[in-house]
């Protein structure tokens, strides 16, 4: 990989109206950077009303329009269409940037075996941490969780709210083949990192947990409906991506996930709740227990459907040749 990084474009997905406000704040701290991006693209999917608005108040952005796949993964293709910098990063228009995160995550490009470098998500809740949201399970929210490497590290993919990629990555292995299937995300930049790695097996994806962003977390977001729900989602997703990428990789953090940094949690749920009295422990495990069981349940049924999918395309293809299936 080259060493030159040059100057990074930021592009910041967008597509809800009830998220102006908020768009807004992620642009001022992006514009706030103590090492200034080259350019901030703001890229709407599938809300002309709301592109114009940001043309027409918001002039110092570069605005434009999905013009691929509907969903995050098709608005960060048109944002990287038009980027013009050798790193290109990405958040979430529902996060703020801390004031040096441009200069943390352009520190990791030092080492040129470094493909991309990703920060910490910590969650901004609005109406604060149900007490019995286990932190093993932020990812449910979008945020850092218990388990990721305390210090600067290498890992096997970054989350894209806060991730930064070098050009060269998109030219050579692709963009992101996953994405947003009705109202389910797929784990896009987990398969893109994965990808990646198959492609350069000396390269490296860092963690900068000093690159800090601030996510959003809405009251909707933490009903143990939504939890449930999203746990659901992500073992399709992680279906959907071992489909791509093989089981070997695909895999290879949530065995030490599931084996290591769970059982330590519900572990530690118990602990609370007989040591020191917190009852909420209890809850906390029950959480851990409940959202594994349904991610890995989603996961076996979409593996599942996958294979009875692909076995019923090729019975066509057979019955469509002529031959007996």
């Amino acid at each position: 990989m080259s060493n030159d990084v040059g100057m990074i474009s930021v592009v910041i997905c967008s597509y809800m109206d009830e998220r102006w406000y908020d768009l807004l704040a992620a642009i001022a701290s992006v514009k706030d950077q103590s090492a200034p991006p080259l350019e901030i693209i703001v890229v709407i999917d599938n809300n002309p009303a709301l592109l114009e608005r940001v043309r027409a108040e918001v002039t110092t952005v570069v605005a434009v329009e999905n013009t691929e796949m509907r969903g995050v993964a098709g608005s960060r293709h048109s944002g990287i269409t038009v980027a013009r910098g050798t790193i290109i990063a990405f958040m979430d228009d529902d996060a703020t940037a801390a004031p040096d995160w441009l200069k943390q995550l352009s520190a990791g490009y030092a080492d040129p075996h470094v493909v991309g470098v990703g920060g910490a998500i910590l969650p901004h809740w609005l109406s604060g941490r149900p007490a019995w949201f286990p932190e093993e399970f932020h990812w449910v929210v979008g945020c850092d969780y218990r388990g990721l490497p305390q210090m600067t590290a290498p890992v096997r993919n970054l989350i894209g709210a806060n991730m930064s990629v070098r050009r060269e990555v998109f030219e050579t292995v692709g963009k992101f083949r996953l994405g947003k299937v009705d109202t389910a995300s797929r784990p896009e930049e987990t398969e893109l990192c994965i990808r990646t790695l198959q492609k350069f097996p000396s390269g490296i994806w860092l963690y900068e947990p000093r690159a800090r962003v601030f996510h959003t977390v809405p009251i909707t977001r933490t009903s143990r409906r939504y939890f449930l729900t999203r746990c659901y989602n992500e073992g399709l997703g992680k279906a959907a991506m071992v489909n791509l990428v093989g089981a070997g990789d695909g895999l290879s953090a949530e065995r030490a996930y599931m084996l290591k940094t769970l059982p330590g949690g519900v572990f530690l749920g118990i602990q609370d709740a007989f040591v020191r009295r917190d009852l909420t422990g209890l809850a906390r495990s029950v959480a851990i227990v409940a959202g594994l069981t349904v991610t890995a349940v989603s996961y076996v049924y979409g593996r599942i459907a996958l294979r009875l999918a692909k076995r019923g395309r090729t019975n066509s293809s057979v019955n469509l040749s002529g031959e007996q299936s």
